[in-house]
């Protein structure tokens, strides 16, 4: 618990046993769920947390309250690990309003089996719930990244509750640089949904704002600039850094090798930078978080059962269905009978917008060898 201004106080918790967010992230620093309550004349508390932190979280309600009872639950958003409390709250305070909008509680009873007909407080976007000194504003921001989700600006202290937006992977007792791991975590989640946040910005984007807290990761509260630079950044699908991504699947090694000879010409060509990733053994997200961050991509892989191989499929799968877009793409193909990799990888961007692929295209049959080598060559100065 602490004090985000003197009548703001984050309520949330750590997770430290979850070990794949989402049943699919990696976190190895775990998760924070946050919640935040509001002191006033009347008492409001965001969101709830995780089902497997109920104890923990009325604790910590219990001491911000200070003896008090709430007056609203103001749920921005009912993904379980923010809303998996609400019925418990409800039974525990049967006094308290719940606050959603009009596609909040339909949703509410489809998680809890009601939809607190009698408690409901039913919000429209730009409308204003005062608590007594503080006014909170509510925006709309469907499919950021749920279709229900609302954020919520206090004009008095100028806080901006960003529910998920401005989220990041760890838990708030680890130190950690933010950037790295808000952008996998924003690629992953969000990354789909980039129109959605650009017309959020469009709407709070005017507004003065002193503090930023999402529902996970650290509240922000300087140099609150940088955080929303990447935000437009990442929502547009620009190019974070100049750079070479080399995604690559190796069955006996030979496609291994080319990627190694690609990557030592592209350092020797010049190119600011070169990340290469194994898709079977490294971290899926981190490798499509890489590629949404640089401005060059190369695909190696081996034709197999007339197709490509199956990490590469999941990696480009996870690429196209976040609109993958603005890039420029080679490929590198292996195939000892019918190479065909290249071909099938390319018709998977066919329907990304501003693709550009690379003239080069790298044939390797079986192992690599002087017209390959030229190949290789001619791609890293493509590519560089």
């Amino acid at each position: 618990m602490f004090k985000v201004t003197e009548d703001i106080i984050y309520v949330g918790v750590n997770d430290h046993e979850v070990d794949l967010f989402e049943g699919q992230y990696d976190v190895p620093n775990g998760m924070s769920y946050n919640s935040y309550v509001v002191l006033d004349e009347k008492v409001a508390v965001f969101d709830t947390v995780d089902a497997h932190f109920k104890d923990e979280w009325f604790a910590n309600l219990e001491e911000a309250f200070a003896g008090r009872t709430p007056d609203y639950l103001i749920v921005q958003h009912m993904e379980p690990d923010h809303a998996a409390n609400i019925a418990n709250f409800a039974e525990k305070y049967p006094e308290a309003k719940i606050v959603g909008n009009a596609k909040t509680f339909p949703m509410m009873k489809q998680f809890f089996g009601t939809d607190f007909a009698d408690r409901q407080i039913v919000v429209k976007e730009g409308e204003t719930l005062s608590t007594g000194k503080h006014n909170l504003t509510f925006v709309m921001a469907p499919m950021v990244h749920w279709p229900e989700v609302m954020m919520t600006y206090d004009t008095t202290d100028k806080i901006f509750f960003s529910a998920d937006a401005f989220g990041k992977f760890g838990a708030l007792d680890v130190e950690e640089e933010w950037d790295c791991e808000a952008r996998r975590y924003y690629i992953g989640i969000v990354g789909k949904y980039g129109p959605m946040v650009q017309k959020l910005f469009a709407k709070v984007g005017s507004l003065e704002i002193n503090a930023i807290c999402p529902l996970h990761g650290p509240v922000l509260t300087e140099n609150l600039g940088h955080y929303l630079n990447l935000y437009t950044i990442w929502s547009s699908y620009q190019v974070e850094t100049e750079g070479t991504v080399i995604a690559y699947t190796s069955v006996y090694g030979n496609t291994k090798k080319a990627v190694e000879l690609l990557a030592e010409k592209l350092t020797e060509e010049g190119c600011p930078k070169v990340v290469v990733t194994d898709l079977a053994r490294d971290d899926m997200a981190e490798a499509v978080e890489d590629a949404f961050r640089y401005g060059k991509l190369i695909l190696a892989t081996t034709t197999y059962n007339g197709d490509i191989f199956p990490f590469m499929k999941e990696f480009i799968n996870h690429l196209t269905e976040r609109s993958y877009q603005n890039r420029k793409i080679g490929f590198v193909e292996n195939g000892s009978w019918a190479p065909m990799a290249a071909k099938i990888m390319k018709a998977a961007f066919e329907k990304s917008k501003n693709i550009t692929f690379a003239d080069t295209t790298v044939t390797v049959r079986s192992a690599v060898n002087e017209e390959s080598e030229a190949q290789i060559a001619a791609l890293a100065k493509e590519m560089k």
